[in-house]
């Protein structure tokens, strides 16, 4: 299966910058979408022998989490056990062998404000892939808005205590790899250096002053499974870049 997670900041601006040539040269089974920022019917997203998911947040222009899947799932659920959706944060989809859960995680914002909320829905997304991983394997993605060592952005000691590289954040992540997942850029690339995410400032593209924030976390007893995991760093159109999971699931 291939499999593509993107934050698109913006789905409706995205599809100004390449988004649905992206999305069909790149064909894949399974295509996550965070930060859509719209309501469904805003614009037309239907895409032909896809099935569409959605959930938006209740604030306009904000968040929102998407996945298009060639295939019907068993089932479908949003947000964590009814939690979340008025930021439209989650959705599961259910499948005869697997789990895929996209998610948004939230930003913990300047001084880490949202650092709480940041830390409670860590803690229920952990507990909530461990409760899926007891059934099936699972295969988690998205925007999950953390850079988990000094690997994953150019400048980890000025970024030490922002939002994005926090001890609390890092060590959050920690402690889900450490409850039987596994991080597959990582696990499949080693200590290889490519980024998913830059700022609009300071031409941080250009000079590749990036994090890698964007994930494909999967069951520890299906990583030797994967075939392919990577960042499509040429692919423009957002301040992220997708990212790609090819597992033989």
């Amino acid at each position: 299966m291939k499999l593509i997670s993107w934050n698109v900041n913006g789905l409706r601006a995205c599809k100004n910058k390449g988004f649905d040539e992206f999305f069909e040269k790149i064909d894949a089974d399974i295509f996550a979408i965070q930060e859509t920022k719209m309501q469904d019917g805003q614009a037309d997203i239907d895409k032909n022998n896809y099935k569409k998911f959605m959930s938006s947040a209740e604030k306009k222009g904000y968040s929102g989490t998407l996945v298009y899947s060639k295939n019907e799932p068993l089932n479908v659920s949003f947000g964590i056990h009814g939690k979340y959706n008025d930021e439209g944060r989650v959705i599961t989809l259910e499948f005869e062998g697997f789990y895929f859960i996209n998610a948004y995680v939230p930003n913990a914002q300047p001084e880490l404000k949202r650092i709480d909320y940041r830390e409670e829905f860590e803690d229920d997304i952990r507990a909530y892939l461990i409760e899926l991983d007891s059934k099936k394997p699972i295969i988690y993605c998205g925007d999950l808005n953390v850079a988990r060592s000094e690997l994953d952005l150019k400048n980890p000691k000025a970024n030490e205590n922002n939002p994005g590289y926090s001890i609390q954040e890092r060590t959050k992540i920690k402690e889900l790899l450490a409850c039987g997942f596994a991080d597959s850029f990582r696990y499949f690339n080693g200590d290889k250096i490519k980024y998913s995410w830059w700022s609009y400032r300071m031409n941080a593209r250009e000079k590749n002053v990036g994090w890698r924030i964007d994930y494909f976390i999967v069951s520890e007893r299906i990583k030797d499974k994967i075939l392919k995991a990577d960042i499509c760093s040429e692919i423009m159109g957002s301040d992220h870049a997708p990212v790609i999971l090819e597992i033989d699931i």
